[in-house]
């Protein structure tokens, strides 16, 4: 077996991060579960009152951004593990997000 292929298979770092995918696995499947509760508790909010509910509207969308870290930690554009490592998303994320140029 080539060396450098060798290093690569032994390498912590990388065990590491797999490890670590695995649990983010789960927490995202629990997460999106999650949004889709908000969302139903949203329309139910809009069917009976008319209106958006503002504490459902940060939820979700701080939700949303920390789902969008997750996936971005999953594909290696994100080093910085998600929370419970890191803060959890608020508005000035989702800006920085908006403000990222696209490749």
């Amino acid at each position: 077996m080539d060396e450098s292929i060798k290093q690569n298979l032994q390498a912590r770092d990388t065990w590491k991060r797999i490890l670590f995918m695995l649990l983010f696995g789960l927490i995202y499947s629990f997460a999106e579960l999650v949004i889709f509760a908000v969302v139903l508790f949203q329309i139910g909010s809009i069917l009976i009152t008319g209106q958006k509910n503002a504490k459902l509207l940060k939820f979700g969308q701080s939700l949303s951004l920390y789902a969008y870290q997750i996936l971005q930690y999953f594909t290696f554009n994100r080093d910085q593990r998600p929370y419970p490592f890191d803060d959890w998303p608020d508005q000035d994320d989702r800006q920085t997000i908006e403000s990222t140029p696209d490749n």
